[in-house]
């Protein structure tokens, strides 16, 4: 099967290669042909627009920045929707708005291509190991279809539902991640400023009941001082306004995600560190670290 993927960052790179390790035949595009160089590499053939990619394509995966890059990506000039055609599957794997998966859906289904949004979590590593938890939002028939492909990338893969409820279930997980990145970088701070032994709290809150994700995989890289994106903080902010501009349109108040969005929207717009990864969190509490 041939495969077009649109979008060779952090998270597109390690899909990619476990695409190609499953046996799928992968082109990629990207904006920047230089981040494609790993792709690359590892056995994508390159081709120089998204409508050549998608002429070229079974299925068409992509996974970039913002929803204005996916908008770009499926409707503007070069863009998927120019040239895609009846029986091929497209797929949205970017974190992206919920009406826009039902903009994209509806003008698959008018021509008979089938369409799911399926936002992922589980970061570059779920990316490198091919473990990603992946929400879907589309037909039945589509993500029964798209399976094969999407277990290549994912160990976790659960449909939700219509057009557009991936995406609200990613929402959903990004609120439950805001919460577990505050209270890892404020857990930290607290235990630091008593002057406990950071690594020995970390392994016995990871032996407990406050065990998540985000202190397995981000603590000890704060200790190590890496601070590279995992998943940037610019991305997590530009998730967690999608989550409350939804959050509006549903009349429901979510004190706590507006807490972490302040806090993003510092680190990102106030000290422009958005570029590093959503552990660097830590510079707003130790801006003299900086």
């Amino acid at each position: 099967m041939k495969i077009g993927f649109i979008g060779t960052g952090v998270m597109g790179t390690g899909m990619i290669k476990n695409l190609l390790k499953a046996g799928y035949d992968v082109t990629v595009y990207n904006r920047t042909k230089e981040h494609a160089e790993d792709a690359l590499d590892a056995g994508a053939t390159w081709l120089g627009t998204p409508a050549e990619v998608t002429k070229n394509s079974e299925v068409v995966i992509t996974i970039v920045g913002f929803p204005k890059d996916v908008e770009q990506v499926y409707f503007g000039d070069d863009g998927i929707l120019g040239v895609a055609h009846a029986g091929q599957t497209l797929i949205d794997m970017t974190t992206s708005s919920p009406s826009l998966a039902k903009k994209i859906a509806k003008a698959g289904e008018a021509r008979d291509i089938g369409v799911l949004d399926a936002p992922v979590s589980g970061g570059d590593v779920g990316a490198a190991n091919g473990t990603l938890t992946i929400m879907v939002g589309g037909s039945e028939s589509t993500f029964e279809k798209s399976k094969p492909v999407l277990s290549a990338m994912g160990s976790t893969i659960t449909r939700f539902g219509g057009a557009g409820q991936g995406q609200n279930a990613k929402m959903a997980n990004q609120i439950m991640v805001a919460g577990t990145m505050t209270g890892m970088i404020e857990s930290l701070e607290y235990a630091k400023h008593a002057g406990i032994d950071l690594s020995q709290m970390i392994r016995t809150i990871n032996g407990g009941a406050a065990a998540n994700w985000s202190m397995t995989n981000y603590g000890p890289r704060i200790l190590q001082g890496d601070f590279q994106p995992g998943f940037a903080a610019k991305h997590f902010l530009k998730d967690l306004r999608i989550a409350l501009d939804t959050a509006d349109e549903m009349n429901i108040n979510l004190p706590a995600t507006k807490v972490a969005r302040d806090l993003y929207e510092k680190m990102t717009d106030e000290l422009h560190l958005g570029d590093l990864g959503t552990q660097g969190l830590l510079k707003v509490y130790e801006p003299d670290n900086i």
